[in-house]
């Protein structure tokens, strides 16, 4: 029998057999305006008010104040869930201080997430992360700034994060953005590799669409279904269905 952790998100746990499987790792991806870090949040603060389960929100891109206009912005009340949820910005300076930090900064996140508890993290965004720790400078580019990207710089120091969560029970919601076609699922090729459960967000405007791409451990509908971001945060209709045509 899996253990189900419930996502907070209406519609959702119904085409995905009842939640993301416990201490999975889930990739979240999409292009820009799809959703990808409302779904995150919504992850981490329905798990707080929802479900008594705290979480931390690791956020590379979005300062903290950021953070928080989005949760007012849905009427989501922060100050009520403040000591089961917790923000953690990764300070980003150059790549090459940012590896060299990273062992330190994930030190502090398991910190976190060992004195509050908690059993749900969201990272936002995995393609920040990925971009900044396989950063390696051209010949005589540092100095100018010139970087290129290589894939096997990446995978100690994301699996050092990620096998530290597994240890500690945590379920975790990775965002990732995917360009514009139907079935990428990542920017580098890489991300979706790293996951348990992989679920595109699509917009089209002015629509909205999800479909679960996979999701070991259960069975998840393979249809694609309306999304729409209410004035209460995301909402899936899982009763609903768009042709593969639409995403066009």
């Amino acid at each position: 029998m899996v253990e189900r952790v419930q996502t907070g998100i209406p519609g959702l746990d119904e085409i995905i057999g009842g939640g993301f499987p416990r201490n999975s790792n889930i990739l979240v991806s999409g292009g820009p305006g799809a959703g990808k870090t409302i779904f995150a949040l919504q992850y981490i603060y329905g798990g707080a008010a929802l479900y008594s389960e705290p979480g931390v929100f690791i956020t590379l891109e979005e300062p903290a104040s950021n953070i928080l206009w989005n949760l007012q912005n849905f009427g989501w009340d922060y100050n009520s869930v403040a000591d089961a949820m917790k923000i953690f910005r990764v300070r980003v300076a150059s790549p090459q201080k940012f590896r060299a930090n990273w062992i330190n900064e994930v030190e502090n996140i398991i910190n976190l997430v060992t004195k509050i508890e908690a059993t749900r993290v969201a990272i936002d965004s995995l393609t920040a992360l990925v971009k900044y720790l396989g950063a390696v400078p051209l010949v005589g580019g540092e100095t100018r700034g010139i970087w290129a990207y290589d894939p096997s710089e990446v995978d100690f120091y994301l699996y050092y994060l990620l096998d530290k969560l597994k240890e500690l029970g945590v379920t975790t919601v990775l965002t990732s953005a995917a360009p514009d076609e139907r079935l990428r699922f990542s920017t580098f090729g890489v991300e979706e590799f790293i996951a348990d459960g992989v679920i595109r967000l699509y917009f089209i405007p002015p629509h909205r669409a999800i479909f679960i791409r996979k999701m070991r451990g259960t069975r998840h509908s393979n249809r694609v279904h309306p999304l729409a971001i209410t004035e209460k945060g995301l909402q899936v209709y899982a009763h609903d269905e768009i042709l593969w045509e639409a995403l066009k």
